[in-house]
């Protein structure tokens, strides 16, 4: 949850082919998920009907807009209702929670398929040659750099970076450290406070003068604990963009004499020492991402988390703690039990000083028809405090 993965080059650029006009074209093809361009393309515009774009879109051809902007966006929300609706077949019903959590997945993984197969042709200064066009121009450099060729993109891709751009620039607000944190596109944004809460409040062991915080993301723990006082906090990640977005974050809190962003796979260099406090707030649940944006949710083997707790404690401090902020979310689905992790805390030479939990309040808690409802609203977050067995 608080760690991204990946580099910002890591998309997959390659060539996109399709005919209009009577002429075969060719342009660059983008996608930040890694989605190979699509095959079979064709123009459309304002005159295709919904059921018409659905089906060619089931069925693998991708759908090139040359109409109204708006109306394209209106077409994909069409479509997803389609994708929504009910088949006439009941489907079969999950035997448990955790064939529930899968068949959610692949649905997830089927529908942002087919959405993804309406595309978008971005000019060169990311200009749209459409009626009724946004100026994406602010949204596509924030999530994409500077401008060098044209381009074609899914528009639930555009839409998503357009949605992280206002995220970016209105902000998060975070109480514990009375200001904002600013997510970057592909940066996981920290809008649960109930974790967030827990490393505001947590007894701080002592003496803490140096900390490190592992996967930083967005900067929101380094800062947090720099408003408590700790008076060094080495921050890490392995994403390019991360990296980027927690040092924006750290120089906009005038933080930067404490906190430095480090370039590092989980830990930083022995040359910064050992520290009295440790943070890690992995990825929560252990399954495979199906794109580099789902990095920050989804840690496959729990390998960020085992690398976290293997690591910890030669990288403590005598009487130094590592917290580890975690969700039990993964049990309630049954993809992880208590007997697991408790065996890694125990392999990797650690002993539990406490545990402190949270319940979830986010807003899916309250949604009744969420497939994992059940899962959800039973859900508690949890600060390990860890030490030296």
């Amino acid at each position: 949850m608080n760690n991204t993965s990946g580099n910002t080059t890591q998309t997959t650029q390659s060539i996109i082919t399709w005919t209009e006009a009577g002429k075969s074209k060719t342009a660059h093809w983008h996608s930040e998920n890694q989605t190979p361009a699509p095959k079979h393309v064709q123009i459309a515009d304002d005159t295709i009907k919904a059921d018409a774009a659905h089906k060619l879109c089931c069925e693998g051809t991708a759908l090139l807009w040359r109409g109204d902007f708006q109306n394209a966006k209106q077409l994909m929300q069409a479509i997803s209702r389609r994708i929504d609706r009910p088949g006439k077949k009941p489907k079969k019903a999950p035997a448990n929670i955790t064939e529930a959590f899968h068949q959610h997945r692949q649905a997830q993984s089927h529908k942002a398929r087919i959405l993804g197969m309406l595309l978008i042709e971005i000019n060169v200064g990311y200009h749209i040659n459409l009626r009724r066009a946004p100026d994406v121009k602010a949204a596509c450099e924030h999530a994409y750099g500077k401008s060098t060729q044209s381009f074609i993109v899914s528009l639930r891709e555009l839409l998503g970076l357009i949605g992280a751009y206002e995220w970016s620039k209105n902000g998060v607000e975070i109480p514990a450290i009375n200001g904002k944190i600013y997510p970057s596109y592909g940066v996981f944004s920290p809008i649960r406070g109930e974790y967030l809460n827990l490393v505001d409040t947590a007894p701080l062991p002592a003496p803490c003068n140096l900390a490190f915080d592992i996967g930083t993301g967005t900067g929101v723990l380094a800062a947090i604990l720099t408003h408590r006082g700790i008076k060094k906090v080495i921050a890490t990640d392995n994403s390019q963009r991360a990296l980027d977005c927690a040092q924006k974050n750290i120089n906009q809190l005038d933080m930067k004499n404490t906190v430095s962003i480090i370039d590092a796979d989980l830990y930083p260099g022995e040359e910064y020492g050992k520290a009295d406090l440790i943070v890690c707030n992995p990825p929560w649940l252990p399954a495979r991402s199906s794109s580099v944006l789902e990095s920050a949710v989804y840690d496959e083997n729990s390998k960020m988390l085992k690398g976290y707790l293997n690591g910890l404690k030669a990288h403590l401090s005598e009487h130094g703690e590592g917290w580890l902020i975690l969700s039990d979310f993964a049990e309630h689905l049954g993809l992880r039990t208590r007997e697991e992790l408790q065996g890694w805390i125990d392999t990797a030479g650690l002993k539990v000083i406490d545990k402190i939990d949270t319940k979830a309040t986010h807003q899916k808690v309250l949604d009744t028809s969420d497939p994992l409802h059940a899962a959800r609203k039973a859900e508690v977050t949890s600060l390990w405090r860890l030490g030296k067995a």
